[in-house]
Parts: structure tokens; C-alpha cells; sequence
């Protein structure tokens, strides 16, 4: 997991996810992760040049779509779809392995998590910041004496 803010639109990072390398990919604002492992002979895939799809209708006329979608491994150039792992080298090959990427956003930028942070009611008698501890669960509170 990384913040949002880690990933520039166009930019890519190399994450561990325990033995396994992943690159990360943001296009535009998709998200792609594979396998930093090329499945033609093992190259670092993720490492490779990225490129957008051209398509052509008729000769002469090449469209290229907005993004990159592509990305060749920097050991032989194979080149292989972000979002499905195919290679277009190797129609055979096994593809890239892919992996789903989500954004999950949390109120003020945060994820709220499983714990609950215990409260206590505080006081100031003269010069003492005093908190009161001795009292069972008020209303709203979760458990009972802390």
C-alpha cells in the first residue's frame, strides 16, 4: 500500500509484495500492476520502455491512443498489454502475470483502521492536568473500565 500522492500520472514503481516484485504502473488515472518477472527469459519487465497502443483502419492512417499501455522488457523488447499481461511476440508465451490495483480513499486521507483510541475525560485544578480514570464506560465508549 502507498499513498496516492507516490504515483504521478506516467510514472511507475517497483514494489515488494514479500518474494515478489511488482511494477506498479499509473496511467493517466488507471492503475496497472505485473509481475516484474518477464515469462519470455526472466528479465526485469518492469524496468522496460513503456509506449501507447497505434491502431491503424486503412493504410496510411495511424491513430495513437492517450497513454501508455505497453511495456517492453529491456532484455529482448518483448512487449507485453499493462492491463492483461499478453505478450504480442509470443502469442504462445504464458502472459505477464497482472495483478487488480483499487484506490481506496479515507476521510482526511485516511483509512480507518480496526482500533479505537480509548478517551478519558480531562480537567484543569489549579497548576494539575488531571485525568479521571477511576469512572466505569461513559455513554459512547466501547469496553469498560480501562
Amino acid at each position: 500500500m502507498s499513498r496516492l500522492d507516490d504515483f504521478p500520472p506516467g510514472e511507475r514503481r517497483i514494489v515488494q509484495a514479500g518474494r515478489r516484485s511488482i511494477g506498479v504502473f499509473r496511467v493517466g488515472d488507471r492503475f496497472y500492476a505485473l509481475n516484474n518477472h518477464c515469462p519470455h527469459q526472466g528479465g526485469p519487465l518492469c524496468l522496460g520502455a513503456t509506449q501507447p497502443w497505434l491502431t491503424s483502419a486503412a493504410p496510411g492512417e495511424v491513430r495513437q491512443d492517450d497513454g501508455d499501455s505497453l511495456v517492453a522488457c529491456p532484455w529482448h523488447g518483448w512487449e507485453y498489454d499493462l492491463e492483461t499481461g499478453q505478450s504480442f511476440l509470443g502469442p504462445d508465451e504464458p502472459p505477464a502475470r497482472t495483478y487488480d490495483v483499487s484506490v481506496e480513499r479515507g476521510k482526511n486521507g485516511r483509512i480507518p483502521g480496526p482500533y479505537v483510541a480509548e478517551t478519558y475525560p480531562v480537567h484543569v485544578e489549579d497548576a494539575y492536568v488531571v485525568v479521571d480514570t477511576s469512572g466505569g464506560a461513559r455513554p459512547g465508549d466501547k469496553g469498560g473500565d480501562r
